[in-house]
């Protein structure tokens, strides 16, 4: 049982740092070897390393990345986007306009996908009106974080929440939607607030109307299969079951061929979440997982202040997606594992704004922006503390 413990160390080691130092090993990679070792040193048999992986939040997420990718590569969120900017003739209605389009995306779309999208639009825009890129950034990530509270198809952790924990749908929304929109309206606020040389006065923008090239079949599919899902989704269909219904439709087509699609797919992230969810049944078998209920019950995880704190401090430490398969195994016996599972959610997902490195999300825009514009760690804290701090609060008072 030391071997799962180390195991487990290490591979959480090296998702907290990113890399393994002196090795060209990242997250994936860990992940990939620490399952392969808890087979190796026979914590786990490989019957047993196939049984751990939870199969609903791995087709869940297939099925997701395969619309997103339909939806991105007909051009619909580029086009929606345009719209939005072309109507916005003031610096601060620019701003809350991309943080509504990133934030309810998001909510149903996977974050990480609008901040693909929507990086290089706004890139382009704010070099156009001559604007500083920088808060019209933040406001992508932060919002496409904030917004992807609100369902179980957001992000990733959510999608493993809403497997672990059997939560329709329906009601996932219901819980959660009311402190996303909350969370976007603060993120336009607190970004207003610290960058206010830049939406202050009576600036009046002029957005020349921009041609989006739009594959118009595949754009009425994928809206049509979009809607179809989230339809089923609301009405309590299996939502695993239901996402890769609506990728398979998707992938029956005459004109792209189906390595666009796959090229779409984060074949990587994937990986990661099979390596993980082994690495974590390793853990399981051992004393620890034990010891961590214990702890739980000493600092009164079953309560949302608490829960919220140690998931956002835990998430910033690791990331969200590791941190939520370390609660795992202990929420399902707390008295109210219901709530619990929505406070993980919560906390989980909205810590992600505390730091540029909270989210991949985050790295996202600021990767894809750095050839125009730096982002430094401080200059992204001076909104994402704050606006993290507030925005959890906020989810604590709402989740009660």
């Amino acid at each position: 049982m030391l071997a799962a413990v180390v195991i487990f160390a290490l591979t959480y080691g090296v998702m907290a740092l990113g890399r393994m130092p002196g090795l060209r090993i990242d997250r994936t990679g860990a992940a990939i070897i620490g399952a392969s070792l808890m087979v190796a040193f026979n914590v786990l048999t490989v019957d047993e390393a196939w049984a751990a992986i939870n199969s609903d939040t791995i087709l869940l997420l297939f099925g997701m990345m395969i619309v997103v990718a339909s939806l991105r590569l007909s051009g619909f969120f580029t086009l929606v986007s345009e719209w939005v900017v072309e109507h916005a003739h003031r610096p601060l209605v620019l701003l809350c306009g991309i943080v509504a389009v990133s934030g309810v995306f998001s909510a149903f779309f996977v974050n990480d996908t609008m901040c693909l999208v929507l990086t290089p639009l706004v890139l382009e825009i704010t070099r156009s009106l001559r604007r500083n890129p920088v808060p019209y950034l933040l406001a992508v990530a932060m919002a496409s974080n904030i917004g992807s509270v609100a369902t179980i198809t957001g992000n990733p952790q959510n999608m493993m929440i809403g497997g672990f924990s059997r939560i329709p749908y329906r009601n996932f929304a219901a819980a959660l939607a009311p402190v996303a929109v909350a969370g976007l309206v603060l993120t336009a606020a607190i970004i207003g607030l610290v960058y206010r040389s830049e939406f202050g006065g009576e600036n009046v923008l002029r957005v020349d109307h921009r041609a989006v090239r739009v594959h118009s079949a595949l754009m009425w599919k994928s809206v049509a299969a979009a809607v179809a899902m989230m339809v089923l989704f609301f009405a309590g269909w299996p939502v695993p079951k239901v996402a890769v219904m609506a990728g398979g439709v998707l992938l029956i087509t005459r004109r792209l061929k189906p390595e666009r699609f796959y090229r779409e797919i984060d074949w990587s992230l994937l990986t990661m979440f099979i390596g993980l969810f082994i690495v974590i049944a390793g853990v399981e078998k051992t004393p620890l997982a034990a010891d961590l209920f214990a702890a739980a019950n000493r600092f009164h995880l079953e309560r949302t202040a608490p829960m919220t704190a140690f998931a956002a401090l835990l998430s910033n430490l690791v990331s969200n997606v590791p941190a939520v398969l370390v609660f795992k195994g202990f929420v399902a016996h707390l008295p109210d594992a219901r709530h619990a599972w929505l406070t993980l959610a919560m906390s989980s997902t909205l810590a992600g704004n505390l730091t540029v490195l909270g989210s991949v999300a985050n790295l996202i825009v600021v990767e894809r922006a750095r050839r125009e514009v730096a982002i430094s760690f401080w200059e992204y804290a001076k909104a994402g503390v704050p606006l993290t701090i507030v925005t959890l609060a906020v989810g604590v008072w709402l989740l009660g």
